[in-house]
């Protein structure tokens, strides 16, 4: 989590952005597990030491977070995992999610994106966020079973 929090401080400095105790709480609480972390579950986990933030106060800091390409949304579940790859956040990702343990690996896959850009370009489509979620079972859930 260090290393998530030191990158976050870094993006913000080269941008001339706070991160503030809110915002850095909001985002320690998403890395703090491998799963996606929806936003009332870090109103609750947040609470715990008192008063809970408003929902808007936790949907501004996500907003912040996502801006800066710290999180990544993970659509189908409607929650939020820390990015994990060096990429501008307009960049390709590949969210691979356990539907036994609730797991998302964040992977790049350049050929997959390539295809869908070109698929995209020949209906004269652009695309903006190009974010591809792939449910299934990761190792240890098969090896479980």
């Amino acid at each position: 989590m260090g290393a998530t929090i030191a990158r976050a401080e870094q993006r913000c400095a080269r941008e001339g952005a706070r991160l503030t105790p809110l915002r850095r709480e909001v985002l320690e609480i998403i890395a703090s597990g491998h799963e996606a972390v929806g936003a009332y579950d870090i109103i609750e986990r947040m609470g715990t030491a008192g008063d809970r933030p408003a929902p808007i106060t936790v949907y501004r800091a996500l907003d912040f977070l996502r801006a800066r390409g710290l999180v990544h949304k993970v659509e189908s579940r409607n929650a939020f995992i820390v990015c994990t790859q060096d990429h501008a956040h307009a960049q390709r990702s590949l969210l691979l999610i356990c539907d036994v343990c609730g797991l998302v690996a964040e992977r790049e896959a350049a050929g997959v994106f390539d295809a869908v850009e070109g698929c995209a370009r020949a209906a004269d489509f652009t695309v903006n966020r190009p974010i591809i979620e792939v449910n299934g079972t990761c190792a240890q859930c098969a090896t479980a079973s």
